[in-house]
């Protein structure tokens, strides 16, 4: 049945008046909350300017650039550089190492059967120790990656397979609260508004923003596979409280080789002193031997 049309009524002035003045509270309440609302972060864009290879031994799972001491080459892991006194405590996996603006360096080990994850730091003097950190309920195994804060006081990582938080530990060595001698705890957790993927490696721009290689094969969290992501905090991370994380895929990581099959994002560096955003990508099948990249990227 079709409607009726709703009849016009009259409006006396003083009804006017009072929607009139209703619409101006309306709208000047509606320009203060806009005032008074944080910016929306704006996603950066990377774009490709260069590639290395990658060594298959040595540089195949992860990548950090050193700023103490001053000149000090970028440091890179992978299965040839796991300590043999290291290895047979069943610590068989490094992933993505960071280093610290004060000079720690941190390389994070996983293992099958220590119920543990261990970090192995080396102190600006060079010395080098072991921090241990048990399992929490439901956490998993899994050590990919560790992220240093700015501030050099605390570390994040993270978990394999779809996960929607990252754990955050004071960093071992640089935070003098952590010893080797007692368990690393997790201290807050950053909470992601948007599922990840197989993280692989993050590292921080700035106080409050990540960058992350995603391992994801699948594509169906952003629409594309192997994604670049950015992570926005709503804080910088601290031992007392968690913070938020807004997640944006920024674009697909390089996927080039001269052999067809599944690639492998890995770890993640960015080095502030340049400017440079660097990522590898382990080929697939017999090409990991030859032509596995590290793909470098600038702001634009």
């Amino acid at each position: 049945m079709p409607l009726r049309p709703a009849r016009r009524r009259r409006t006396t002035a003083g009804t006017a008046s009072t929607a009139r003045a209703g619409f101006l509270a309306l709208a000047v309440a509606t320009v203060t909350v806009l005032a008074a609302a944080p910016p929306a972060t704006a996603a950066d864009t990377w774009t490709e300017v260069g590639s290395d290879r990658a060594d298959p031994l040595t540089e195949s799972q992860g990548l950090t650039s050193v700023e103490v001491p001053a000149g000090s080459a970028n440091r890179y892991t992978g299965i040839g550089t796991i300590p043999f006194s290291v290895s047979t405590r069943g610590w068989n996996h490094v992933g993505d190492p960071d280093a610290s603006y004060d000079g720690y360096y941190v390389e994070p080990y996983q293992s099958d059967s220590n119920n543990a994850k261990m970090y192995r730091v080396q102190a600006p003097g060079g010395a080098w120790s072991e921090y241990v950190h048990a399992l929490g309920s439901g956490e998993a195994l899994n050590n990919s990656w560790a992220a240093i804060t700015p501030n050099s006081q605390w570390m994040l990582s993270g978990e394999w397979g779809t996960m929607t938080r990252f754990l955050v530990f004071p960093t071992p060595g640089a935070n003098s609260a952590t010893s080797p001698s007692a368990n690393l705890p997790q201290v807050s957790t950053v909470r992601l508004d948007h599922a990840v993927r197989d993280v692989q490696g993050c590292d921080f721009t700035g106080p409050t923003t990540l960058l992350c290689a995603s391992d994801d094969p699948a594509g169906t969290l952003f629409g594309i596979t192997k994604p670049l992501l950015q992570i926005d905090l709503s804080a910088e991370p601290n031992g007392t409280s968690d913070v938020t994380g807004h997640v944006t895929a920024l674009r697909r990581l390089p996927l080039r080789s001269s052999c067809t099959g599944t690639f492998e994002a890995e770890g993640i560096d960015y080095d502030r002193r340049s400017g440079t955003l660097r990522v590898i990508v382990v080929s697939p099948g017999f090409c990991v031997l030859t032509d596995s990249k590290t793909y470098r990227f600038t702001r634009s």
